[in-house]
């Protein structure tokens, strides 16, 4: 028994429920596909982000307007839970639908092996009209949905977070009435988009006791200051898959222009490559069950 206890709590999700429970604010990794993730992973950091806008562009290679659906970002899911150790949090958007489809949402996201999701109140899609101001859910359908999740979960590790755009849609008041009910549904952290104060998130903290998270126009704080307002991760953005396009668009414009392999700058070394995708890992399972390095 006591080496089944040390084996659980080795695992992604007890890591993170730990992270949350703990004392720290760490800012997490943005990743988007298996081998972002193995990078995040080999630098140390503590956890993944998989964000919806991200997940898009990965997939569909679409802006961030709802098109992929659950069957595809929980494919991807899995692919980055499958590639690593560290946990990973993603943003499941308002659960792909009502709090029936949150719940499937759930089902399918926990066994894709993911750390834990947000679920936002968030009206989208975006529906027909010439405004594209953001709208919120009612309360009560806000906290529908997070019971709907707390009673899909079936592995009481699997985090869910409960996530509200109200601080920077419809302002701290309304905040405030939110973060109260949906702290009382039973989900395990509240996620805030849009917290541009201190004296807000002293508000908010104030207003509830479990552990927040933070996105959006964060409070220009250390991670020791957010630290003592129970925040425990801050999201920075996600300026790696803004990299990597980048890095694709300036390789083959430069292939295309004429540039000789050879002379291409930026380019990841062959050791690093070796690294990310655990080349010696599978030279080992070569000479281990088939007899021979099988590596081309």
């Amino acid at each position: 028994m006591p080496g089944f206890f040390r084996m659980r709590a080795s695992t992604p999700r007890s890591r993170f429920r730990a992270l949350l429970a703990g004392s720290q604010c760490v800012y997490p990794a943005s990743v988007h596909d298996p081998l972002s993730a193995r990078l995040a992973e080999d630098i140390g950091y503590e956890v993944g982000m998989l964000g919806g806008s991200t997940a898009a562009l990965a997939v569909l290679g679409s802006p961030d307007l709802v098109l992929l659906t659950l069957t595809e970002f929980a494919e991807q899911a899995t692919r980055i839970c499958r590639a690593t150790r560290m946990p990973v949090l993603a943003d499941a958007d308002h659960g792909y639908g009502n709090a029936l489809n949150v719940r499937r949402a759930v089902e399918e996201l926990e066994r894709a092996g993911l750390a834990g999701i947000t679920l936002e109140d968030t009206e989208l899609p975006s529906p027909y009209g010439p405004s594209e101001a953001t709208r919120l859910h009612s309360i009560e359908e806000g906290a529908g949905k997070l019971r709907a999740a707390v009673d899909a979960r079936s592995d009481p590790d699997f985090m869910l977070l409960g996530r509200t755009s109200a601080p920077s849609v419809t302002g701290l008041d309304d905040t405030l009435r939110r973060v109260e009910a949906y702290a009382r549904t039973g989900v395990d952290a509240i996620f805030l988009v849009g917290v541009k104060t201190i004296e807000a998130l002293a508000a908010v903290s104030a207003a509830c006791d479990l552990p927040l998270v933070l996105a959006g126009a964060t409070p220009s704080a250390t991670r020791e200051t957010l630290a003592q307002y129970r925040v425990r991760i801050c999201l920075q953005g996600h300026h790696p898959i803004q990299a990597a396009i980048k890095g694709m668009h300036d390789v083959l414009r430069a292939l295309r222009d004429g540039v000789p392999p050879a002379e291409l700058t930026g380019l990841a070394s062959a050791d690093l490559v070796r690294r990310t995708t655990r080349e010696a890992d599978y030279r080992a399972w070569g000479r281990a069950f088939l007899g021979r390095d099988d590596h081309d």
